[in-house]
C-alpha cells in the first residue's frame, strides 16, 4: 500500500455516464491474493479458487502477493484484465480489496470480490456473500455493474476514510488482533480501550460548498457504505450510493462520553447525540492546523497512513464496475 498520497490537482464532479468496462465472460479471471497467510490457507485458496473455476468451465489463474507487493502485483493483474476483457478478482479482506480496487479502477477493468475480512461491509452492501465458496458461486454467475466510490488525495476508498480518532482506533485494533486473533469481539474490545485513553483534538479548516468554516472535533469520518451508516442510525445513509457521500464529526469530548456514543452507536442511535454533526456532500477539501510540512495520519478502508495537507475528499469522478450476480443487482 501507498505510503503518502498527493491531493488531487483539480477537483472532478462524479459522472455516473463513464463507459462501462470491457468484459468477456470467455476471457479469464485474475485472482489476486495477499500471501502473508501461511501456506496451508494459501494452498487451499488455490484449490478451492481452481475448484470453483473448473466446475463452471471458465479460465482463470491465482497471483499470490508476496508482503510489500500487493498494489504492483494487482496493477499488472488490472493491466492485462483491461486488455483482455477479463475481470481482477480480490480475495481477502478490507487492505487487500481496496489495493486491488484502486488496481481495478485505474486501469479501467472490471472488479470482482471474493471477501475474507471481518466486516465485510462493501461485500455486504453490495449482496456479495461473505462464505467463500458462495462468493465464488455468485461471481461466476455475475455480470458487470457501476458502482459509486470514493476519493481521498486521488485514492479510491470503498467504506469510509477518516481523521483523528478513528486511525487511531485502526491501529489499536490491529495490535488487538495480532494478539487475540480476529473477531469482531476483539475489535470491540480495541475500540473500548483506544476510547477510554488520552485523544489529540483536531483543529481543522473544512471547505464545502464554498464557504470555509474552522471547526474542533477529535474525529472526522467519511464514509461511502450505505450499511454502515445505517448500522449506527445515521441519515446519511439515505444519500449515499446516490451522488454523494455522508460525513461525520464528534464535539470534543472525554472518555466517558466517547465510551457512551459508541454504545450509542453499537445500538444504532448515534444520529440522536447532540455532540455529533453529520452531511452529505460531494467534495470537501480539509487543512489541519499543522506546523509547515507536517503529515496527518488517514485510514481509509482499514488501511492507516500518514498524509500531507490539504486532504481532500470527494465522490470518485467515474464509478468502480463491479461483478455482481443477478440477485444482488
Amino acid at each position: 500500500m501507498p505510503t503518502t498520497l498527493s491531493p488531487p490537482a483539480a477537483p472532478a464532479a462524479a459522472d455516473a455516464r463513464a463507459a462501462p468496462a470491457r468484459f468477456e465472460t470467455a476471457a479469464p479471471l485474475r485472482f489476486v491474493v495477499n500471501a502473508a497467510s501461511g501456506r496451508h490457507d494459501r494452498d487451499e485458496t488455490e484449490k478451492r479458487i481452481a475448484d470453483a473455476l473448473a466446475a463452471a468451465g471458465r479460465a482463470g489463474q491465482v497471483d499470490f502477493a508476496p508482503k510489500g507487493t500487493l498494489a504492483e502485483v494487482a496493477a499488472r493483474a488490472a493491466s492485462a484484465a483491461a486488455a483482455d476483457g477479463g475481470a481482477i478478482v480480490a480475495v481477502g479482506g478490507d487492505g487487500t480489496i481496496n489495493a486491488v480496487a484502486n488496481a481495478a479502477w485505474d486501469a479501467g477493468c472490471v472488479l470482482g470480490v471474493v471477501p475474507q475480512g471481518t466486516f465485510n461491509y462493501f461485500a455486504r452492501t453490495h449482496g456479495i456473500p461473505t462464505d467463500p465458496d458462495a462468493a465464488l458461486a455468485a461471481l461466476l454467475a455475475a455480470s458487470p455493474r457501476a458502482v459509486q466510490v470514493g476519493r481521498v488525495n486521488g485514492h479510491v476508498f470503498l467504506v469510509n476514510a477518516s481523521l483523528g480518532l478513528y486511525p487511531d482506533l485502526l491501529e489499536d485494533r490491529e495490535a488487538w488482533k495480532s494478539r487475540f486473533g480476529r473477531s469482531r469481539l476483539v475489535a470491540f474490545g480495541a475500540a473500548l480501550a483506544t476510547l477510554a485513553g488520552e485523544h489529540r483534538r483536531l483543529r481543522l479548516a473544512v471547505e464545502l460548498g464554498g464557504k470555509t468554516q474552522l471547526v474542533r472535533t477529535q474525529t472526522l469520518f467519511v464514509g461511502n457504505n450505505r450499511l454502515q451508516f445505517e448500522q449506527v442510525g445515521l441519515p446519511q445513509a439515505r444519500a449515499i450510493e446516490h451522488g454523494r457521500i455522508g460525513a461525520v464529526m464528534l464535539k470534543p469530548l472525554g472518555s466517558w462520553r466517547l465510551l457512551g456514543l459508541l454504545l450509542r452507536g453499537a445500538i444504532g442511535r448515534l444520529g440522536e447525540a447532540d455532540t455529533v454533526e453529520s452531511f452529505a456532500f460531494e467534495r470537501m477539501v480539509v487543512r489541519p492546523w499543522l506546523p509547515a510540512g507536517t503529515r496527518i495520519k488517514l485510514a481509509y478502508d482499514g488501511e492507516v497512513v500518514r498524509v500531507r495537507a490539504p486532504v481532500v475528499f470527494e465522490v470518485a469522478p467515474r464509478p468502480l464496475v463491479l461483478l455482481l450476480s443477478p440477485a444482488a443487482a
